[in-house]
């Protein structure tokens, strides 16, 4: 093998202008692949040829040498123990690996002891495993964090990024680096949430990886209050007396938003993005406010809605609570419309008449009972009164009496029933 490199380094000082050409078949090559240099070119009879991996000849980059009249080859310290030369001066590589990528230059020498080079390149593409799809975090908050995705993948390869299944077109919004393989947005947008993948491909294969699921929290926005979950409300509902409502938290949140409500500030123990009003009274009159709070943005947002008695209720009426009760319950005999400027109220067992007079409350606030009071009769302050443990005799028309500030005076009557317990 000595004896070959020296004839072979010695004749390259009487070498002759290369006009060999080098190409492998096939021509693009997956690892694993048998692969051939074929020469082309040859001119005369050629004595021996030597194969090196690299741009030039060198001696410490010999893969073989072969000499064509006895057929002996000869490896060179670049041999891989994949390699063979062939009496045609072609090099073959049995299940080429990416390793072998690179330049090779064939060397021959003639019986004229005359040397011409040859060059070549050969390119083994490997077979591509996925990429993973790397995040700076998976988490992050619309305006305030920065979005950094990369495609890990040790291969040289184009890559290619995919949203929701669909190729990526990366506008201005996305920066992408020079290599393709990082993507980058300062600001984060609601709309870049949703899964990226990225696929890494060579002329021989493509891989794409597992997705990768992006969430970006934002809000809440438009916190806003709705009657019954639909119907959109102004800065006033109107409600009918006894009737029920249904105020719904609304707004655009990712997560959805811890709420608070309060009622003429007052916070109410609810914690739900509802609260209800099973019976509207005067006493259910006021400012609701709902608070929308996103653990994640630490933002918040509120809305408000005053609620009122309908006009057509704005009439003093009094209705039983329960309508129909029975012996032995408590009824109230709800009133709704008393007039706001109020100085005094009393009520009565029949007409408004002194011996009849049950209660009554002054402008102070202080009950006094009158002639007719069993003990069961409790008044409250927005006029209502309750007969506690109802007995047969309870039934029939009791008379409320009011006086305002300005000295008006008005009464109404209700006939109250009495149901025999069975």
């Amino acid at each position: 093998m000595a004896l070959s490199w020296l004839l072979l380094s010695a004749a390259t000082l009487l070498g002759a202008g290369a006009e060999i050409t080098i190409s492998p078949e096939p021509a693009q090559p997956a690892e694993g692949d048998n692969v051939t240099l074929a020469v082309r070119g040859l001119s005369g009879e050629v004595l021996a040829y030597s194969w090196y991996a690299g741009a030039e000849p060198s001696l410490a980059r010999l893969v073989a040498s072969y000499i064509v009249s006895t057929g002996d080859e000869t490896p060179g310290p670049a041999h891989t123990g994949r390699e063979s030369v062939r009496p045609d001066g072609s090099l073959h590589l049995r299940a080429a690996l990416p390793a072998h990528s690179g330049a090779y230059t064939l060397q021959t020498l003639n019986r004229q002891l005359q040397t011409e080079l040859g060059h070549g390149r050969l390119q083994v593409y490997e077979i591509l495993a996925p990429p993973v799809v790397v995040a700076n975090s998976t988490e992050l908050v619309e305006r305030r964090d920065a979005l950094r995705l990369e495609c890990s993948n040790p291969s040289p390869a184009d890559v290619r990024w995919f949203f929701n299944g669909e190729a990526l077109p990366v506008t201005l919004r996305l920066g992408l680096s020079p290599d393709g393989r990082a993507l980058s947005r300062h600001g984060v947008r609601r709309e870049e949430a949703g899964a990226y993948q990225c696929e890494v491909r060579n002329p021989v294969s493509s891989s794409r990886s597992a997705p990768l699921n992006l969430t970006v929290y934002f809000g809440p926005e438009r916190v806003a209050i709705l009657q019954d979950s639909t119907t959109r409300t102004g800065c006033t509902i109107k409600v009918d007396f006894n009737s029920s409502l249904t105020l719904w938290c609304s707004s655009r949140s990712c997560p959805e938003p811890e709420y608070l409500w309060s009622f003429n500030g007052r916070a109410l123990p609810n914690g739900r993005d509802h609260v209800n009003i099973s019976s509207m009274t005067a006493a259910q009159e006021g400012t609701y406010t709902c608070i929308a709070k996103n653990p994640k943005t630490l933002l918040s947002g509120s809305a408000s809605v005053v609620v009122k008695l309908s006009a057509a209720t704005v009439a003093m009426t009094i209705v039983p609570v329960p309508g129909k009760p029975t012996e032995g319950q408590d009824v109230t005999l709800t009133v709704q419309g008393y007039p706001k400027d109020l100085l005094v109220y009393a009520w009565y067992r029949g007409p408004a008449a002194e011996p009849n007079r049950l209660l009554s409350q002054l402008p102070s606030g202080n009950w006094i009972a009158g002639p007719a009071h069993s003990g069961r009769e409790v008044g409250f302050a927005n006029c209502s009164l309750q007969v506690q443990k109802l007995n047969l005799t309870d039934a029939g028309r009791y008379t409320l009496k009011t006086v305002t500030l300005q000295g008006k005076t008005e009464a109404l009557e209700v006939e109250l029933q009495v149901a025999l317990l069975e």
